[in-house]
């Protein structure tokens, strides 16, 4: 049986994860908790943290907040200034190749390198996601309709992608073939990048505030419904003509969060009552992680092996669940 161990945390958990086998939790009250040698309590912000990403290698959480500071934190206790934009609101992080980290403020997107050389992307209307392309060093940006493509090593012209709207959250599918957005309204959107097709994914009730890709992407699972909707990016055409799984379905409650697992065709459900849930593609098969009667779950992160799960809510509960017995 699945056994919980209770975190203690102050305020809204911003992200629960791991970062190589020791779990972490960064609170929007801007403490990074890091559970190694007996706990890591580190408050490198000046106020709370806004956004959380982990770098690509595995061994920092990029940090930042309403300070205009971008930290970069490891579980030995240190935490470095990376990047800084005194008066800014910094809450658009994305972590990409080499060390690479993009981050936002209004209608300005930047790229820090490793070697500490900034690239600036300006927009004509507010950003609102930034991700990384699997390969190379591209970056997506999503904006009031639609979104636009960057090079950062070449000067060249940036590709812009449409659709009416405002676009959110943004993610490449893991073979770089797709690129997805959560839109303001209750809906995502897709382009497949080898000829810009649209692709719109609908139905929702709830805005989308989640989205985790299954491990080896052929399914997109995402929040915003009383069950998680996992969108098929197989075939030709992504999911357009393809119905989407629905895994988890409640009556009364709205899945709030989404992680697939990292080996495994299972995805983690967390609700807005504070149960968690695993629940298997082929069959929706399930099982209970964690009883309702909480605080809307925020967050879920697996460790590597898929052995246990960090999960955080909107009011200072998070925990570690463990599948070993």
């Amino acid at each position: 049986m699945p056994t919980v161990a209770p975190i203690d945390v102050d305020g809204f958990v911003v992200r629960a994860g791991f970062l190589g086998e020791t779990p972490y939790f960064v609170s929007g009250e801007g403490e990074v908790l890091f559970l190694e040698n007996g706990g890591q309590r580190l408050s490198p912000h000046k106020s709370g943290v806004l956004a959380v990403e982990q770098s690509l290698d595995g061994k920092v959480l990029v940090t930042s907040g309403d300070d205009g500071a971008i930290y970069m934190s490891s579980p030995d206790g240190s935490s470095d200034l990376a990047a800084e934009r005194p008066r800014k609101w910094i809450d658009l992080i994305a972590c990409g190749p080499n060390g690479a980290v993009a981050f936002a403020s209004g209608r300005t997107a930047w790229m820090r390198l490793a070697d500490g050389r900034e690239k600036e992307f300006a927009h004509d209307r507010a950003v609102g996601g930034l991700a990384f392309a699997p390969k190379g060093l591209r970056l997506a940006v999503s904006r009031y309709d639609g979104a636009t493509l960057w090079w950062a090593g070449t000067d060249g012209d940036p590709v812009d992608l449409t659709w009416k709207g405002a676009h959110l959250g943004i993610s490449f599918s893991p073979d770089g073939k797709y690129l997805v957005t959560a839109m303001q309204e209750n809906a995502l959107h897709g382009w497949r990048l080898s000829d810009t097709q649209d692709m719109r994914m609908t139905g929702y009730p709830a805005k989308v505030k989640s989205f985790s890709w299954s491990v080896k992407g052929r399914y997109l699972a995402t929040s915003g419904a009383n069950a998680a909707i996992l969108w098929p990016f197989f075939g030709k055409s992504g999911p357009m003509g393809q119905a989407p799984l629905q895994l988890g379905a409640r009556g009364d409650a709205m899945v709030t969060a989404v992680a697939c697992h990292p080996k495994e065709d299972v995805v983690a459900l967390g609700y807005q009552d504070g149960m968690i849930m695993m629940s298997r593609f082929e069959d929706n098969a399930e099982v209970l992680l964690r009883r309702p009667g909480g605080h809307p779950v925020s967050s879920l992160g697996w460790d590597a092996a898929g052995l246990r799960l960090a999960f955080g809510t909107e009011m200072s509960e998070a925990g570690l669940i463990s599948l070993q017995d």
